[in-house]
């Protein structure tokens, strides 16, 4: 005879539970942490406990988030859309200053890269030519590279 299994319903996680497993997917940002667990915090306060513990223990470190950005998306955006990403991300200060002005030095060849790989080819004409240039400033490149790359 078929026996009826027994139902374990799970408790909801707690939030630290919910903080530690957003964090073992990617880093997060202390504030990009705030505003996916607000919802879940029960007492007020109890966020902000949450948060100061894993930020002391090591679990939550802006410089990494910065890191992992700039690793994760510097091959394939410029200058501005990963500022604007690193902004969003709650990200300031001259750490931020810092890895934007190591990136402005490989701008060009970051540029040239990607358009290389995404058309190959000089444009034909001149309609051609101003997608190519709205491709790259879309990326974030400035809009001088992607003139001059474009030819």
């Amino acid at each position: 005879m078929n026996k009826p299994q027994p139902q374990h319903t799970a408790a909801a996680p707690s939030l630290k539970g919910r903080a530690l497993r957003l964090l073992a997917g990617r880093e997060h940002s202390r504030l990009e942490l705030e505003r996916k667990l607000a919802a879940h915090a029960g007492e007020s306060g109890e966020l902000e406990r949450v948060l100061d513990e894993l930020q002391a223990k090591g679990f939550i470190n802006e410089q990494r988030v910065l890191e992992s950005v700039l690793y994760r998306r510097a091959e394939r955006f410029g200058l501005a859309r990963i500022a604007q990403e690193l902004t969003s991300r709650g990200l300031s200060g001259q750490d931020v200053e810092q890895a934007l002005q190591g990136l402005k030095s490989s701008e060009f060849e970051r540029a040239r890269s990607l358009w290389e790989r995404r058309f190959g080819q000089p444009a034909g004409d001149p309609r051609e030519r101003a997608r190519q240039i709205r491709f790259l400033i879309g990326r974030g490149f400035s809009a001088e590279v992607a003139r001059s790359i474009t030819g």
